[in-house]
């Protein structure tokens, strides 16, 4: 739904089932061993989703990554505009025309907090993360999938095209009633498209979820969208590699050692197509109606997977001074931005998170 990146996310040998042992103390002073496991997905969000964790056993394990997939493939089917299931109402039934119009639809709470959620995103970045641009994102996506299944017939759509799309972009005729669970769009030519808040806000609702459950020395790994649940078992933080957007000969521009937060990155290197050469990302500036330019990547770093989502996406359309100024009014946010060149900038606190592997 949204971007892919590829974050690597290192425990050691992460993705190798019952590699490591580690003991935990209990609250009795009693040290008990714990494994870890993985359990991965590809069932979900159209990427790969790896849950990985310490546990007394492979039962305990299953038990909660079980329930992680679970609640993943609920919102997946909560959140998707593009495929409709038999008797649930989701943003793709809200998106669907009856006679001409948008019908008002009684839907799941969910969808109702995410849906309030990015209209928070929508504010806090003065309009730079918007899911009421579904009918520019929607011709984009048309010429992006033609475009790469037919390289030689690829075209980058007419800008009179979006333009009249863009019209139909206001996220105000998005109307909400918490009360009755209801979502109506008012503007018959606007959709919805959730793809810089669903998967980061889907990835915190779970991660939340298990915490409310005691349960900790786990991360989430959704399609690059990596959350994690506590330290590892040692205390140690996790370690997560952010993969280089650029041919500079390292695989990784820098690892982090994360407990607790969250870390999302948008790039242009990912979901493109090329038009006489050119290459065309799917990150799309609401005011150009084009790819935004100016960097390969921004990523964010913070305590709230849906936040870092749509800052991700945010930060990529703004200037860097824009962008820092926002992430630096915001607590326990940091960023890095790459730009084609090369160059690296980031907030003042993202070097405190920077270790050795």
């Amino acid at each position: 739904m949204k971007k892919s990146i590829t974050l690597f996310v290192a425990l050691c040998l992460f993705f190798s089932a019952l590699s490591m042992t580690a003991c935990e103390q209990t609250e009795s002073g009693v040290h008990k061993e714990l494994e870890k496991f993985s359990a991965y997905s590809f069932d979900y969000f159209d990427t790969v989703t790896t849950i990985s964790g310490y546990a007394e056993s492979k039962e305990a394990f299953d038990a909660v990554a079980n329930d992680a997939l679970a609640q993943l493939g609920e919102y997946h089917r909560l959140f998707t505009i593009y495929h409709r299931f038999e008797g649930l109402e989701n943003l793709c039934t809200i998106n669907e025309l009856v006679d001409g119009q948008h019908r008002t639809v009684s839907v799941d709470a969910r969808i109702i907090d995410m849906l309030l959620y990015a209209k928070e995103m929508h504010a806090l970045t003065d309009g730079h993360v918007n899911i009421a641009m579904g009918s520019v994102l929607s011709i984009w996506h048309e010429y992006r999938t033609i475009g790469m299944d037919d390289p030689v017939s690829a075209e980058i759509p007419p800008m009179e095209k979006l333009q009249e799309a863009a019209k139909h972009t206001d996220i105000d005729h998005l109307v909400i009633d918490e009360q009755n669970c209801t979502v109506t769009i008012t503007d018959p030519q606007m959709k919805l498209d959730v793809g810089a808040v669903a998967k980061g806000y889907a990835v915190e609702m779970i991660a939340q979820a298990l915490e409310a459950q005691g349960v900790t020395g786990y991360v989430l790994n959704v399609g690059g969208n990596v959350r994690t649940i506590g330290t590892k078992a040692d205390g140690n933080p996790w370690t997560v590699g952010l993969e280089n957007p650029l041919d500079e000969g390292e695989d990784y521009i820098c690892y982090l050692g994360l407990a607790g937060q969250t870390l999302v990155t948008s790039g242009s290197y990912q979901r493109y197509y090329f038009v006489n050469g050119k290459q065309y990302h799917h990150i799309i500036h609401q005011d150009t109606l084009m790819p935004a330019e100016g960097f390969v990547s921004v990523s964010v770093l913070t305590k709230h997977s849906g936040m870092a989502d749509a800052l991700s996406t945010a930060l990529f359309c703004m200037t860097l001074e824009q962008g820092r100024a926002l992430a630096q009014s915001l607590p326990d946010t940091e960023v890095l931005w790459v730009l084609p060149d090369g160059t690296r900038h980031s907030t003042d606190g993202w070097s405190a998170y920077m270790i050795d592997p």
